[in-house]
């Protein structure tokens, strides 16, 4: 696979950072995931008013900004050297304050920042998606700017293995009695008829998927309200989903063992997954509950 690192592409193998870069070293950067259908980037714009945001917020500066470096170009680029012209893909995008001396503040002004760039087949989990995803409660142990889209993922980490290890997709983060986000999505809930999720603040991620689809929400007449959903309130949704750039919109059915509702994926979040699949471009699959293989268009 070729990759884009500091103005070059090169082969994966081959691609290195010095053991001085200090994302490496501190976490001391950001990255964005952008979804791509058949070679065509998804909301690239919304990404990169994120990544601008993520970058200001940590002090990292480009030299002549980035539109300088062409992110997209070099994204469509990866895209296609790696045959990922059709279907479904990713492109990892990450930048960090460069490779200096190691010491807690800021390397001297002009110190060039790691621009790395990589694209990757993307297998949509449209299998667990028809029969809905479950997941587990945990506390929210991040820091305090989780706006910020930064490499420092240890949390996150801690998190989804908790979920992995109980065979769950996705652990819902938990901070003073009201459901944050997950560790790898964003939360919604359908509660008394209403599409609620936590409004943006510095604990929460403005999540691009998340985003679009509570946009779709008031295109296809959901009503939405920006309110936090207490840990308890789970016990009244009658659905639940988390949104992603990987997931989509994914349906959860089963919360710490415990069905939500009926334990089947609910109109709300199918209709939402269609309205985003069209917005996408893509066609919205179908797979029989309970399929390993892969899901039918439909």
């Amino acid at each position: 696979m070729i990759v884009y690192l500091n103005g070059a592409y090169l082969e994966r193998a081959r691609a290195a950072v010095s053991v001085d870069d200090r994302g490496f070293l501190f976490g001391d950067g950001v990255y964005e995931v952008t979804r791509a259908v058949n070679g065509q980037l998804f909301e690239w714009e919304r990404h990169a008013r994120r990544l601008a945001r993520g970058l200001e917020g940590l002090g990292i500066q480009l030299s002549g900004g980035l539109e300088r470096i062409g992110l997209p170009e070099i994204s469509e680029r990866l895209l296609d050297e790696n045959g990922l012209g059709t279907g479904d893909a990713t492109v990892y995008l990450q930048i960090t304050r460069g490779a200096a001396e190691r010491r807690h503040h800021f390397p001297p002004a002009g110190t060039p920042p790691t621009v790395f760039l990589g694209a990757s087949r993307l297998a949509v989990p449209e299998a667990i998606r028809a029969q809905g995803a479950a997941a587990i409660t945990t506390a929210d142990l991040r820091w305090g700017r989780c706006d910020l889209k930064t490499v420092n993922l240890l949390p996150n980490v801690l998190a989804k293995e908790q979920a992995v290890a109980a065979g769950a997709f996705e652990a819902i983060l938990v901070r003073d009695g009201v459901i944050t986000e997950g560790a790898s999505s964003n939360v919604l809930a359908v509660i008394g008829g209403v599409l609620r999720t936590h409004p943006l603040m510095p604990q929460i991620l403005a999540g691009i998927t998340r985003e679009v689809v509570l946009e779709l929400a008031a295109e296809v007449g959901v009503p939405v309200a920006l309110e936090a959903i207490p840990q308890d309130g789970l016990a009244r949704a009658s659905e639940v989903m988390v949104t992603a750039t990987t997931a989509d919109v994914m349906p959860v059915v089963k919360i710490d063992g415990r069905p939500v509702a009926d334990g089947q994926p609910g109109p709300v979040a199918r209709r939402l997954h269609a309205a985003l699949c069209t917005r996408m471009g893509r066609a919205a699959v179908r797979a029989p509950a309970g399929a390993t293989g892969p899901a039918r268009p439909v």
